[in-house]
């Protein structure tokens, strides 16, 4: 069992397992998160509980916030109880958390100036890579600090990459989200069209993915898409604030974002049409609207 105490806040649908497979490594886990009945299923595969964020980074040297953006993020750190109240000199503060590059980097000012090291280490992988523990990791912040904490990371992720200083790791993942929503978009357009032309969803589906156009969302989201199965792996609300991140970088950086701009606007649709809670593959009904047609198979 490792002797390295860690602090893990934010025990949701990505946090939960990510978790639980640290505890089954032998680390020692002290927990906090606002709704009580994750905490408890926490507990229950052998963490501790802790009353604040101030009160988890007091008792661990390496802290893990996975939340659900950077308002959150702000105050579990900054707030009244927040890490920063709690934490020594060395602590190690690590967001594996999806939120503004810009935010990062003064949050990572921040942890330095109260004597702490900041890595930003948002996540790739759903919902299932948190549960293998394959999880694509891109890593911000101080290399040798990122050495440090690979026996933690290691746990989690089977992809880690150093992308550069604070805020790289972040700026990488709206990068990912960039990519990630787009194929989602194309994906559902493709079978929306393919529909309404009336091939068969199954046949375009296997006849695509051995070719060029083959990408993640059509090998492991596409059959479940005309089935109507929209459980989530990625909540379409995440997928709409991660766009949204996107956005506000690409204008704070001067990048031209035509494409995400659009694909923004699907996934406003989504929220604003309460399919928020979907998965986020679940763009294509919005499509399916404006075609007044769903594709589905037979």
């Amino acid at each position: 069992m490792s002797s390295k105490p860690i602090g893990f806040i934010g025990l949701g649908i990505m946090g939960a397992p990510m978790a639980k497979n640290l505890l089954e490594a032998g680390f020692k886990l002290i927990g906090y998160n606002r709704s009580p009945e994750p905490l408890e299923t926490f507990i229950g595969h052998g963490g501790k509980r802790a009353e604040s964020p101030q009160a988890v980074a007091e008792r661990a040297d390496v802290v893990i916030t996975c939340l659900s953006d950077t308002d959150a993020v702000r105050e579990v750190v900054q707030g009244s109880d927040g890490v920063l109240n709690g934490i020594g000199e060395d602590t190690t503060y690590i967001d594996m958390s999806t939120i503004s590059p810009t935010a990062t980097e003064d949050l990572a000012e921040a942890v330095t100036d109260a004597g702490g090291n900041m890595l930003d280490a948002p996540i790739s992988g759903g919902e299932q890579g948190a549960i293998e523990g394959s999880l694509s990791i891109m890593i911000g912040g101080d290399p040798e600090e990122l050495d440090a904490q690979r026996d933690v990371l290691n746990v989690l992720g089977d992809r880690i990459t150093h992308c550069g200083p604070s805020g790289a790791g972040q700026t990488t993942k709206a990068c990912n989200q960039i990519l990630v929503a787009a194929q989602a978009t194309a994906v559902s357009e493709a079978l929306v069209f393919a529909q309404r032309a009336g091939a068969d969803l199954e046949a375009v589906i296997e006849a695509i993915s051995g070719g060029a156009a083959s990408c993640w969302t059509l090998e492991n989201r596409a059959s479940r898409m005309i089935e109507g199965n929209f459980d989530p792996g990625f909540f379409a609300s995440y997928q709409y604030k991660d766009l949204r991140i996107a956005s506000d970088a690409g204008e704070a950086f001067g990048a031209p974002m035509p494409q995400t701009s659009v694909t923004h606007e699907l996934y406003k649709a989504m929220e604003n049409t309460g399919r928020g809670s979907d998965d986020s593959s679940g763009v294509i009904q919005v499509l399916e609207d404006l075609a007044g047609e769903q594709a589905r198979k037979d």
